[in-house]
């Protein structure tokens, strides 16, 4: 149970956050806590398994507009379906794609999966079926009934809170949960060395494809809960720009940490927040050159990531995973 008490404080104190933020903090937070998630399913890839993948915003997307395409024009649509409906979309290409891009490696697999990612892009983006550049608008939250009796309307801002926290407290036990098990420590000796654990008898391709499959739904999961967060889906989110976005958190955080991937998510929105504020007056319009800039310098002086400053062996360095994705 060691390293427990950390996020489970941190779990009690984002239960009590709404009672002392602003409702601008609040929706600063839920997106904090959705990318968070997002960042999570990616570092099962990056981090444990050693797959740097530059598609990972294709599910993420899936999830989000399965949301829209669900809900349709009638009345609420049910969470009990609708949930599991995002995460078994994203989950379903991930396997297709994961089936094909796993035999590839290193900077092959990067290119892979950047092309399916685009290819489901162009998908939404030029069909009447995704609503085209624009998205869709999500008019009608989904809600959770049960013998009449509703649950969760998520409607209202507090419930959308509390579920967003649950989603991403319950990914982060599961990944925990996954490191320690057999499973995870066989991803573990994949991401060291694939040859010589296909020489010790594992099944490595098919380890992989599980994690890969896993990773989408996780983020299939991120995806769904931003939709209903932001009431509306458009192309940019399968974009390659978001699947950067999310793997600069991963690195930013720290790779190899699932402590680094929440700290991450949470950097990189307080830097964007900030960096597009008044306070920093005609500076504000590029804010992509300064954030930028900022991350650059986070990576230099900071190689761990931001888990560095606590635990010199809280993750693993950007070198150590690049060296491993070549290796593999």
């Amino acid at each position: 149970m060691k390293g427990w008490p950390v996020p489970v404080l941190g779990a009690l104190l984002l239960a009590l956050l709404p009672a002392v933020l602003s409702p601008y903090m609040q929706d600063v937070a839920l997106k904090i806590l959705v990318l968070a998630t997002f960042a999570l399913s990616l570092e099962l890839l990056v981090g444990a398994t050693g797959l740097v993948s530059l598609g990972h915003a294709a599910f993420f997307g899936i999830g989000a507009y399965t949301v829209v395409l669900g809900t349709g024009d009638g009345g609420p649509a049910s969470i009990a379906w609708l949930l599991p409906a995002a995460v078994g979309a994203a989950a379903a290409y991930a396997l297709f794609v994961g089936a094909l891009s796993l035999r590839t490696r290193g900077v092959y697999f990067i290119m892979v999966t950047l092309a399916f990612a685009q290819m489901a892009y162009f998908v939404f983006h030029d069909t009447k079926f995704g609503g085209g550049s624009d998205g869709i608008f999500l008019y009608v939250k989904p809600v959770l009934e049960i013998g009449g009796t509703t649950l969760l309307d998520l409607e209202h801002k507090l419930h959308l809170y509390y579920l967003v926290v649950g989603a991403l407290v319950a990914t982060y036990g599961l990944l925990a949960l996954v490191k320690r098990s057999r499973f995870g420590h066989a991803l573990a000796g994949i991401r060291a060395n694939e040859q010589r654990m296909r020489a010790a008898g594992f099944p490595t391709y098919w380890y992989k494809l599980a994690a890969f499959v896993l990773a989408g739904a996780l983020a299939g999961l991120a995806g769904f809960l931003l939709a209903v967060k932001d009431g509306a889906v458009n192309p940019e989110l399968l974009s390659w720009h978001e699947s950067g976005a999310v793997l600069l958190m991963v690195i930013l955080g720290g790779i190899g940490s699932l402590r680094g991937a929440v700290l991450g998510a949470a950097a990189f929105t307080l830097l964007k927040e900030f960096y597009q504020s008044a306070l920093l007056g005609p500076l504000a319009d590029h804010w992509q050159l300064t954030l930028g800039l900022t991350i650059i310098a986070f990576v230099a002086l900071l190689p761990n990531g931001l888990t560095g400053l606590f635990s010199r062996t809280g993750g693993v360095s950007l070198r150590e995973r690049l060296t491993g994705a070549r290796r593999g």
